[in-house]
């Protein structure tokens, strides 16, 4: 490891990104277990856990350990953004864009820790509980976009419909991960007994949140037919078959009552799905813009012979 930060190449600062991208969607699967354990307010107070004490103590019980183990869970993430910022300034490869989206990276963090700590001080505000999971999507997306630029623009060409397609999916992408934390926030796992719910009907907001998927997955699918001979294609079937979980695991969920493991395991599914969804809108996007012999290059014009 030390290596990879001392004189990186190509590859390890690759795996630096990679390693933002899973530290941030194991940071949305913890801090997700303190709101289903009921944790959140376990440490009942920020930047400390109490009044007088940085550390939960024996009565606060097991949601302050919970909670308490979250937030020590941030330092491991920004031990892992900072060390993804210094792979990229060693490597001498680098372009000044990659630099700043580490940098973006490595402050989001903090900047997130600040918007956990007035969830708890707004008792688990739904709405700024909402924000704080829709930052570590973008941070999670961020990553990605770090992944992609390290490893190069694709060539090749695609026809321009499929930019404009694949940016309609990501949108609607984007609203139908804003839609659960919505529903979330007016449901039954607020993250402690007494914190406030945002006053909608939980249901109706499951059935807006599900139109919206059916949306997503026919513009994926109408994506993939798109893409269907163009190597972009099978990240599109990815993409759809993550959709297709989340929204299986989406359903039996509602049906059973939102049992802990399923709403985790759907929690996690949303970081997947927008880390799929964004390395398919930069693998077409980059392919339609770039130079090759494809739908998007013009013609020469044709010389007069004298």
């Amino acid at each position: 490891m030390t290596a990879s930060l001392r004189a990186p190449v190509q590859s390890s600062v690759e795996k630096w990104a990679w390693a933002a991208v899973v530290a941030n969607t194991v940071i949305v699967l913890t801090g997700g277990l303190v709101r289903l354990t009921g944790s959140g307010l376990g440490c009942p107070t920020w930047p400390r856990c109490t009044d007088n004490s940085f550390v939960p103590h024996r009565e606060l019980g097991s949601h302050g350990v919970i909670e308490f183990g979250n937030r020590m869970l941030t330092y491991v993430l920004v031990a892992v953004v900072v060390g993804t910022f210094i792979a990229v300034r060693r490597w001498s490869g680098s372009t000044r864009e990659q630099r700043r989206l580490a940098l973006v990276i490595a402050l989001g963090v903090p900047f997130q820790a600040v918007i956990g700590g007035i969830s708890v001080l707004t008792d688990l505000n739904p709405w700024v509980v909402s924000l704080h999971l829709i930052l570590s999507m973008l941070l999670v997306a961020t990553s990605i976009l770090l992944v992609f630029r390290v490893r190069g623009v694709a060539s090749g060409g695609l026809v321009r419909a499929a930019t404009g397609r694949v940016i309609s999916m990501y949108v609607v992408l984007w609203v139908v991960v804003y839609l659960g934390t919505v529903v979330t926030g007016s449901g039954p796992h607020a993250g402690d007994a007494k914190a406030p719910r945002n006053g909608l009907d939980p249901h109706v907001m499951s059935h807006v949140h599900a139109a919206s998927v059916y949306v997503l997955v026919v513009l994926t699918a109408l994506l993939c037919f798109e893409l269907r001979k163009f190597p972009e294609g099978r990240l599109a079937l990815l993409l759809l078959g993550v959709e297709l979980a989340q929204g299986t695991i989406g359903f039996v969920q509602y049906f059973t009552d939102l049992p802990i493991a399923l709403v985790a395991a759907h929690l996690v599914g949303g970081a997947v799905l927008i880390a799929t969804g964004t390395f398919v809108l930069l693998a077409v996007v980059s392919s339609s813009l770039a130079p090759g012999t494809g739908e998007t290059s013009r013609p020469a014009r044709p010389t007069r012979s004298r």
